[in-house]
């Protein structure tokens, strides 16, 4: 009886143990990777980059004068007309600047016609013979200073007036306020953005693109745009202005598309997703080249990873690779690949040499 106890003991143990090992073996995990078959310089004729969405003019609104500000009819997502008052300041120093102005104008008519009147009199006098060259040349030359004078003090006062102006803002152009910065009541310096207004009617495309494919990029050349938060649906784009030197900050050249057919449901600061055709370009059959991003580095040099099929089981196989020139479609291949390879092309920092995977 305990024999027979014991032998169903350790079949229960054997079928456990099976199990258990049936269950590690269905909960292997095997690597899935992205693939990219070996070509020819010349082979892919689309690129793809990312730019953002905005509105061909924008403008920022600010004033040119300082002060507190004392009315305020601006707010986020308000559609505003050409020559509406948006803004105004206290102007409280400009006023006084404008009304001393005045009392110098004024106090410079008054010197004018003194001195007018000063020289009708010597005038007179010297037409008579009672009064010498010399004093109506002199009555002349003061009557002079004072007009000057004069229209210096008309000019100040038109200056000063000018300052006041400058206290309000006006809508520039018709179109909608993108953003706010400033409030009512708040303390502002000349220059200062407190609003901004989107007054293009069209929708442009900013980007910067790298050096090894500027030069297949020209004027009035058709693009694809595509965006994210805009699924299933693209938009045709005319480049419109294509820069002919580097940005510094990014190390990129900058483009600018249009797109042809806007949507309300592009916004401004959306991200874009551009696709270029470069399918003029001819395809060079003797020069092997694999994208930038399939080639990893270390200390024995340049490497691709392999992906082989053997007693289907498909596995990583670690390559080392003499690169050439970086062209629009990634490194030239000088050696350790042939045309039709297939080849791993993200997270090589990860596989390993030998390693099972499945492809995606």
């Amino acid at each position: 009886m305990k024999n027979r106890i014991n032998i169903v003991i350790l079949a229960i143990i054997t079928v456990f143990v099976s199990c258990s090992e049936k269950i590690k073996k269905e909960e292997k995990f095997v690597r899935p990777v992205k693939y990219q078959k070996v070509g020819f310089l010349g082979g892919e004729k689309k690129r793809t980059f990312s730019g953002t969405a905005k509105t061909d003019k924008i403008i920022d609104l600010s004033f040119r004068n300082s002060g507190i500000i004392t009315l305020f009819h601006i707010k986020l997502g308000q559609k505003v007309t050409k020559g509406e008052l948006l803004a105004t300041l206290d102007n409280v120093n400009s006023r006084l600047s404008y009304e001393q102005s005045l009392t110098q104008q004024n106090s410079a008519a008054s010197q004018m016609n003194t001195a007018k009147l000063n020289l009708n009199r010597v005038r007179s006098l010297y037409e008579k013979g009672s009064a010498s060259l010399s004093d109506f040349e002199a009555a002349k030359n003061s009557y002079k200073t004072a007009q000057e004078s004069y229209e210096s003090a008309k000019r100040g006062v038109a200056l000063q007036l000018e300052q006041i102006k400058f206290g309000y803002i006006y809508a520039p152009e018709s179109g909608v306020i993108a953003a706010v910065h400033s409030e009512i009541d708040e303390n502002v310096t000349p220059g200062q953005k407190i609003a901004t207004l989107n007054a293009g009617t069209a929708m442009e495309i900013s980007l910067g693109l790298p050096e090894s494919v500027i030069n297949g990029v020209q004027s009035n050349m058709n693009v694809e745009v595509n965006f994210t938060s805009i699924p299933n649906k693209s938009f045709s784009a005319k480049v419109t202005e294509v820069a002919p030197a580097v940005d510094a900050n990014t190390a990129t050249y900058p483009v600018r598309l249009i797109i042809s057919n806007p949507s309300d449901e592009i916004k401004s600061g959306m991200a874009a997703n551009v696709t270029f055709d470069f399918g003029d370009r001819t395809v060079n059959r003797k020069q092997l080249v694999v994208p930038t991003h399939a080639v990893g580095e270390d200390s024995n040099g340049r490497f691709v990873f392999i992906i082989e099929n053997k007693d289907n089981i498909t596995k990583v196989k670690k390559q080392k690779v003499v690169i050439g020139n970086l062209t629009v479609d990634g490194f030239e291949i000088k050696s350790g690949l042939s045309y039709g390879q297939k080849i791993a092309t993200a997270g090589l920092q990860t596989l390993l040499d030998g390693q099972e995977v499945k492809l995606q």
